[in-house]
């Protein structure tokens, strides 16, 4: 698709896959278009998230601006999940729903993008098409149209000398908010409870306290006080969540 002055809007999530649709879109439409680089700052990520944003941008040698949720200026889900009694449902969460979703909303309000980037890999194309559908016809998807995979993303960014975020050395699949509740997975929470201990007590709180069971366990919802220990679910290899501009689990 040939694309001559407009406005292209890239949003970068923390993660390499968006990093890399960031890189080959200013490589593509740099040089005949507006575009700006647009991440959404949640509290409940890892602080590696933001030098892995300042290296990406150093890299991309192109600032990368800041989309906020007025209606909440803590940017905390915490606060989402108290202010809505609700936490996670078959169809997402209210946290991405108002963080991601509503913050992108209101940016493109003031600044009417033509174009939005999202970083969808080559195993992704029905989340892309479901995007046009649902969403916006205006998607681009370089990742897809470059044939990049998860693993190709990875890759480049460890070719640019980048380091990933620290979240993925851990084992966690994806950049997200620490103890995402999109995930219910036994084994991603068993792993959120190994390596962020605090962050596991908060969510085992906060969720009994709204009645939420994030956990899948023997073919049943449960509190995540209830998880066994060695408790093992679906592997975190094949398991996908994501915390986009819209909102899905996938089991």
């Amino acid at each position: 698709m040939e694309i001559k002055g407009q406005h292209i809007a890239v949003w970068f999530s923390c993660g390499a896959a968006s990093a890399v649709a960031a890189k080959l879109t200013l490589l593509k439409y740099g040089n005949n278009n507006k575009i700006s680089i647009v991440n959404n700052p949640i509290k409940e990520e890892h602080e590696d998230n933001q030098r892995f944003l300042k290296d990406v941008e150093t890299w991309l040698d192109y600032p990368i601006t800041f989309a906020t949720r007025s209606k909440y200026p803590s940017q905390s889900c915490k606060d989402v999940w108290d202010t809505r009694k609700f936490m996670a449902g078959p169809h997402g969460a209210p946290c991405t729903v108002e963080l991601k979703k509503g913050a992108r909303q209101e940016w493109e309000e003031v600044h009417k993008p033509d174009h939005t980037v999202l970083g969808f890999t080559s195993e992704e194309t029905h989340r892309a098409d479901r995007f046009r559908l649902t969403e916006r016809e205006s998607l681009l998807t370089p990742l897809i149209e470059e044939s990049y995979t998860k693993q190709m993303c990875f890759d480049t960014i460890i070719s640019a000398g980048i380091e990933i975020p620290y979240v993925y050395k851990v084992g966690m699949p994806n950049a997200n908010c620490i103890g995402c509740v999109k995930a219910s997975s036994s084994t991603y929470w068993n792993l959120v409870r190994k390596e962020f201990p605090e962050v596991f007590e908060d969510r085992m709180e906060q969720s009994r306290r709204i009645g939420a069971k994030l956990v899948w366990y023997k073919g049943k919802r449960i509190y995540l006080d209830e998880l066994p220990k060695n408790a093992k679910g679906h592997s975190l290899k094949n398991y996908d969540f994501e915390c986009g501009l819209f909102c899905e689990e996938k089991l």
